[in-house]
């Protein structure tokens, strides 16, 4: 193969990467995520997603709707009904800082071995109830399809906000939707963002 061919098949490679994983190209130019208390927020550490109420005067909180860690949708509640999750990067990093914009897979931390044993796992998914007539957060989800990503929110910097990235076709780089509550708490993806910050769970 003459060495024109070669530098042109190498440069359409790394081409197809770039554009295919924009993260892993650019990952380390991004902010790193930061928790309340001003530290960088670690892969696989545990913290509770917290947000503040409409009236200010309670803390809210991510958390399950009863029906068990392995098949549940996730739903926003009170600080003290609150469950730790884990980030962890779609494409591995060379450090274990979770930095804005990244896609993530996010997990409830809990007994994972019985999650298996039951055919689920307690990573974050989108699904589409019928009852509520439309899609939203639950668990059960497959690493590296149920991606999400963390920003900063735009109207006030002090928060940040979560989104769902929906996977997409070769050579096509699909828009990432907001993630916010409905009426019922439900987290859902399309609704106006919800701003949160992490707490580190000690």
């Amino acid at each position: 193969m003459k060495i024109t061919e070669v530098l042109g098949l190498s440069f359409l490679l790394f081409a197809f990467i770039g554009t295919s994983f924009p993260e892993a190209v650019h990952a380390k130019d991004a902010a790193a995520v930061l928790d309340v208390f001003g530290h960088e927020v670690q892969a696989g550490a545990r913290y509770l997603i917290v947000a503040p109420s409409t009236d200010n005067t309670t803390t809210l909180a991510v958390t399950i709707n009863g029906q068990g860690l392995c098949n549940s949708d996730v739903i926003l509640s009170t600080l003290n009904e609150s469950l730790p999750i884990t980030f962890s990067p779609v494409i591995q990093s060379t450090d274990s800082v979770i930095r804005e914009g990244t896609h993530l897979n996010v997990n409830f931390a809990g007994p994972i071995a019985m999650c298996a044993m039951a055919g689920v796992t307690p990573m974050w998914k989108i699904r589409f109830s019928t009852t509520l007539k439309g899609y939203i957060v639950t668990t059960g989800g497959v690493d590296r399809l149920n991606r999400f990503k963390i920003t900063k929110y735009e109207g006030d910097n002090s928060f940040y906000q979560l989104s769902f990235c929906p996977m997409s076709e070769p050579f096509c780089e699909c828009s990432c939707v907001p993630v916010g509550v409905n009426g019922d708490k439900n987290l859902v993806p399309g609704a106006g963002p919800l701003l949160v910050m992490f707490e580190p769970d000690e």
